[in-house]
């Protein structure tokens, strides 16, 4: 079947969609060597900088977030593939100004070749770099073997807490320390409805049954092991909350923040009727959401389902969580 979606040359996806990107945001970004999206005031960086990699095709994830407060780059890859160690190190080069980098990489495969490669290579070219690896999911590994999880939307608060410490003046050591103990505190287990097409081919990621959900499935299709019938609302929503709370040993009296980011082809609609139900459950085990946000932060083209991030919070983190930032899909004053 022919794909319905609104493209010139499939080879040509990742190219246009960046400049296009970047056309629309140029207040805030520019396009720098090979698929690079840089922050503009780059240059002007007296602190240490962000820098991460990942496949086109999650819009707004990664790119969306680079701008003041949050990421100096994003290394950009063709529709879900990892670009090359190279343009990784590029990209690390040029976000150095002499106070450090920290390199932000999603827990899968591809993303991971190119990270360590490039990381190999960061001391032969004189950068001070440190590497912090987002890994949540829940489906596919318990919490003792948190290497083999996959990183799925908590790269974005990932991006917020490291970005405001960075921008309050902290050292490369301090910010990767404030990262990783919110990273170690966080965790996410996504629902799929409906798969998506790759937007390059138009092969179906994921097929699921006309009456049937999977809770636990990956960014591109991955088996979660959770195939069951469509449940309600309400009843998704106790199920993934309650999984995460078990996950992550949140218990009454402790604070959180809770994302629900839908996966392309859910409403907000639908994601405030989840809201309403794990917020109303979560102050029944009193536990009190003290940040939040409910909308499209990383996305699988037309993807039904949405993933549900939570991590544990603390004054120091929810500082950060606040502080000003502006990006082209973050914002805050």
């Amino acid at each position: 079947m022919k794909m319905k979606k609104f493209m010139n040359n499939p080879v040509d996806l990742t190219k246009e969609l960046l400049e296009g990107f970047a056309l629309a945001n140029e207040d805030l970004v520019e396009l720098k060597l090979h698929n690079t999206v840089v922050n503009k005031k780059l240059s002007q960086a007296d602190r240490v900088t962000i820098v991460t990699l990942g496949g086109a095709g999650h819009e707004p994830a990664l790119s969306g977030f680079v701008g003041e407060g949050m990421l100096d780059v994003s290394v950009v890859g063709d529709i879900f593939a990892a670009p090359s160690p190279q343009a990784c190190l590029d990209a690390l080069k040029l976000a150095d100004k002499g106070k450090g980098v920290l390199f932000v990489v999603l827990n899968h495969a591809g993303d991971m070749l190119a990270g360590n490669m490039a990381m190999k290579q960061t001391e032969q070219a004189g950068l001070k770099v440190k590497k912090l690896v987002t890994q949540e999911d829940i489906a596919n590994a318990p919490r003792e073997n948190s290497d083999d999880r996959r990183g799925l939307v908590g790269c974005i608060p990932t991006y917020k807490i490291a970005g405001a410490a960075a921008a309050a003046g902290k050292s490369l050591d301090e910010v990767y320390a404030v990262a990783q103990r919110f990273a170690d505190n966080m965790a996410t287990l996504a629902v799929a409805v409906k798969g998506a097409t790759h937007p390059s081919t138009g092969s179906v990621i994921a097929e699921l049954g006309e009456d049937e959900m999977e809770v636990g499935m990956g960014q591109h299709g991955e088996g979660g092991g959770g195939r069951q019938p469509m449940k309600s609302a309400d009843e998704t929503a106790k199920i993934m909350v309650d999984a995460l709370l078990k996950d992550l040993s949140i218990e009454s009296g402790e604070k959180i923040m809770l994302i629900l980011n839908g996966a392309g082809a859910t409403t907000l609609m639908e994601l405030f009727i989840i809201y309403r139900k794990c917020a109303a459950y979560l102050k029944e085990k009193g536990i009190t959401i003290v940040a939040n946000h409910i909308g499209e932060l990383l996305t699988v083209q037309e993807q039904a389902g949405f993933q549900m991030f939570m991590a544990r919070m603390d004054d120091e983190l929810l500082g950060y969580w606040n502080a000003p930032c502006n990006t082209p899909y973050m914002k805050k004053s």
